[in-house]
């Protein structure tokens, strides 16, 4: 079956979801896919830019804090606030960027870690503003985002649309070029690509959408909490890429769909269910080090390469 005829099922299962399945699996559904943005926003910079991005749940914390601020603060309709929500996101993201590019791997996400958490202090401190860790609640939406077949919708169009764009990112010149400033950053600056700049921007474009998330979360669920910003989201972040695999472009969405997944049936009977996820993940790093959609893929292309490889004079004999 080809990738198109899978994709075209993947989006009528989108759009058939709320006439079919109970509201509890539509709201489920929603949260994988807000999440799965999510995720992928940071493999962009993670398993295709090979940047240390140890916060970057800090992106996804500012888009929904703008959101809810400019909505319950600053009296801003629902739709500029979703606007400008990843718009802040991408700045934060260009701030913190430019100060982090300039060190290396390991340097770089212990510098963005320290800055993530400076800007989870302020929203867990400025209770005038961000309700402090109490958060915002109640947040005030047009009556369409009210219902969830509206939020889903939102959601879901917005998702898709947005991984879209990822995807079109990814396999551009400048996806490409990220690709291989992550397999060797010397070389390429040796053949004239600007490392830094090329880091940056994709920095950027991962907070973008990192905010584009956060704005959804506040759609869905009328609210925002500074655990939003807190690291140990973020590294919830970075074992969805490298359960599905961070060196492809699904493998955050089904990593996504699992700890999703996991958290509310594990959740459901034990609060312990992170453990549960941490030796699923010592599971994977043993038995299936590239992750789940990595693996696949990997027997994908050796089931094709011997129906791909020319035939030999040997195989005429044989």
């Amino acid at each position: 079956m080809s990738g198109r005829v899978l994709l075209g099922l993947a989006l009528a299962a989108l759009a058939a979801a709320p006439a079919v399945l109970p509201p509890f699996f539509v709201y489920l559904l929603a949260l994988v896919l807000v999440t799965g943005l999510l995720a992928t926003s940071l493999n962009l910079v993670l398993g295709y830019g090979g940047l240390y991005q140890f916060h970057h749940g800090v992106f996804y914390g500012i888009g929904a804090y703008t959101a809810a601020v400019g909505i319950t603060r600053l009296g801003w309709p629902a739709w500029l606030a979703f606007l400008v929500g990843p718009l802040a996101a991408g700045l934060a993201g260009l701030v913190i960027g430019f100060f982090c590019v300039r060190l290396s791997r390991l340097y770089f996400g212990m510098l963005q870690l320290s800055l993530g958490s400076f800007v989870w202090i302020v929203a867990l401190r400025w209770y005038p503003v961000t309700g402090g860790d109490n958060g915002i609640h109640g947040i005030p939406l047009p009556p369409v985002l009210q219902t969830l077949p509206g939020a889903y919708a939102l959601v879901a169009g917005a998702v898709v649309a947005s991984l879209a764009a990822l995807w079109a990112v990814v396999r551009s010149p400048f996806g490409l070029t990220l690709q291989a400033i992550r397999d060797n950053p010397q070389r390429s600056e040796v053949m004239g690509v600007d490392v830094r700049a090329h880091q940056l921007a994709a920095i950027v474009l991962a907070a973008f959408f990192a905010g584009v998330a956060g704005v959804l979360y506040v759609a869905l669920e009328r609210s925002v909490f500074p655990s939003m910003l807190f690291w140990v989201l973020s590294l919830e972040i970075l074992v969805m890429c490298l359960l599905g695999g961070w060196f492809t472009f699904s493998g955050p969405l089904v990593g996504a769909a699992v700890v999703v997944g996991l958290r509310t049936l594990a959740g459901r009977y034990t609060e312990y269910w992170t453990l549960v996820l941490g030796v699923l993940l010592i599971l994977l790093i043993f038995f299936l080090p590239e992750g789940i959609m990595g693996h696949l893929q990997q027997r994908w292309n050796a089931h094709r390469a011997p129906s791909a490889r020319p035939a030999t004079a040997g195989d005429v004999r044989g």
